[in-house]
């Protein structure tokens, strides 16, 4: 199978991602006996609970260091030090410095919710062809609500796509109040470019959350976070109807790849330039949070 491409905005070359467990991927969503893995185990809850609960024990932590050594992470970008985590799942959703990801202070720009690789789209209701031609973007299944999917069919959409090496905590993209976080269940499918070139429905399939965001520049700018195989848990660290700043901390994942999708109102940004490139390409752009996204039109 090809390999999974994306431009690096911070390094300004094409790269080539590294997948974690891309064996196991490839097996499950390319083979017939993986199929059946698939349907009868890896997609269910249960399994991702049984996995995170390995991540969660004191053994898990001899994994951090060569983690570390293997995917190039940079220690020094931590609030806490390698040693200091119980477990491989509280190396997963640490902390970092603030000052290792520094928010854009433009009051006109709207910055990424999270390290990631991510595709951005003009209007929600036009994506076809997303990693893979043929597939169509299902808006009104992705919000569980076809009346909220009408009143943003014409506006911006990201995805954001975190791997297991990226950073887990999820942001706040603009300044605002949120509302309450609509919780929509549903199965664990992987969101890996290896999965979501079989079938991009996993998206909207998966269990996700989806909170409001009211700000003052983009209306109500709808945030989501997507759970997948071995992410059961996405916690929200914020509080409804407390308002927030620019790049305020909202939740993090438990273990594993996931996404995250900020859909804004028709006309409310327009997307950063190398988003809009990239994404027309179908390449993913690999942007760290904080960065710039969008700006207010």
């Amino acid at each position: 199978m090809e390999p999974i491409h994306y431009f690096n905005r911070h390094s300004e070359k094409l790269e080539v991602e590294e997948v974690y467990g891309e064996g196991f991927l490839r097996w499950t969503y390319g083979h017939p006996l993986g199929a059946l893995a698939l349907a009868a185990m890896v997609k269910r809850p249960f399994f991702s609970a049984w996995y995170g609960r390995r991540m969660s024990t004191p053994e898990s932590a001899a994994r951090v260091s060569p983690f570390i050594e293997k995917y190039g992470l940079d220690p020094a970008d931590f609030a806490d030090s390698p040693a200091s985590y119980g477990s491989f799942n509280e190396f997963f959703y640490r902390k970092l410095k603030p000052s290792a990801r520094p928010v854009d202070p433009d009051e006109s720009r709207v910055v990424f919710p999270a390290d990631g690789r991510h595709l951005g789209f003009e209007r929600a209701s036009a994506i076809e062809g997303v990693f893979v031609k043929g597939q169509k973007f299902d808006l009104p299944a992705l919000l569980g609500d076809a009346d909220l999917a009408a009143k943003y069919a014409d506006g911006a959409l990201v995805l954001s796509r975190l791997c297991p090496v990226d950073y887990h905590r999820f942001h706040f993209p603009a300044a605002g109040v949120p509302g309450a976080t609509r919780m929509i269940e549903g199965p664990l499918f992987s969101v890996s470019p290896i999965a979501l070139r079989k079938q991009l429905a996993y998206l909207w399939q998966n269990k996700r959350t989806i909170t409001p965001l009211q700000t003052e520049r983009c209306g109500t700018v709808l945030l989501l976070e997507i759970g997948a195989t071995c992410v059961g848990t996405i916690r929200q660290t914020f509080t409804s109807g407390q308002a927030v700043e620019k790049g305020a901390e909202k939740g993090f994942f438990a273990f594993g790849g996931s996404s995250t999708i900020t859909i804004f109102e028709p006309g409310a940004v327009k997307l950063a330039a190398d988003l809009a490139d990239f994404s027309s390409r179908q390449t993913e752009l690999y942007a760290r949070v904080g960065t710039h996204m969008a700006h207010s039109a």
